[in-house]
């Protein structure tokens, strides 16, 4: 019995790594740097995990909680991918939490910017949380556009997906629209 509460669900586990991946595989696409200008550095490419981490985390909002924790399970693996990141790159033992810190913090406040823009309803919303995130230096509306049709196309596509398949670990971006197809 104890075990069960304190040991973690391989499966479960397993279908997150296999999220986390594609959500990964989909934030390094090429098109994203070219294309929607997003900068390739380390902050756009955070930013594009952050962005489709979010598409995954509205996908499942309104499912169960249980249903929901894979989303957690994901966020969990993205802290932990963080946290090797940050000491692949010389960052201390004592800076790193400091750091993560501040990375969940910009992941959750991004999250919660781009949910809040997509409910309103208002693409306005939607198109300003996307320039200033992805671009705090600033880039042209019409990037902000761009990527703003990617991220609503996105969400219809994600939405059909049935809720099994995303739960066994076969998130599927390849139904998504290429930025080309986006614009």
């Amino acid at each position: 019995m104890f075990r069960r509460l304190f040991t973690r669900n391989r499966r479960n586990e397993a279908i997150a790594y296999s999220l986390y991946g594609a959500i990964v595989a989909q934030a390094r696409q090429p098109a994203l740097y070219t294309e929607f200008a997003v900068p390739d550095t380390l902050d756009g490419r955070f930013d594009m995990i952050v962005l489709h981490g979010f598409l995954l985390f509205h996908r499942l909002k309104d499912e169960s909680a249980e249903d929901r924790q894979v989303g957690q399970d994901v966020f969990d693996i993205f802290l932990k991918d963080m946290d090797g990141t940050l000491r692949e790159m010389g960052v201390g033992d004592i800076s790193v939490p400091k750091k993560l810190k501040k990375m969940a913090e910009a992941f959750f406040g991004r999250i919660r910017a781009y949910d809040e823009a997509l409910l309103s309803g208002e693409r306005a919303k939607l198109v300003d949380a996307i320039e200033r995130n992805v671009f705090p230096d600033g880039a042209s509306a019409a990037v902000g556009e761009r990527i703003a049709d990617y991220v609503e196309a996105a969400v219809v596509a994600l939405a059909a997906q049935p809720l099994p398949v995303i739960l066994s670990g076969k998130l599927d971006y390849s139904s998504l629209p290429t930025p080309s197809a986006a614009a």
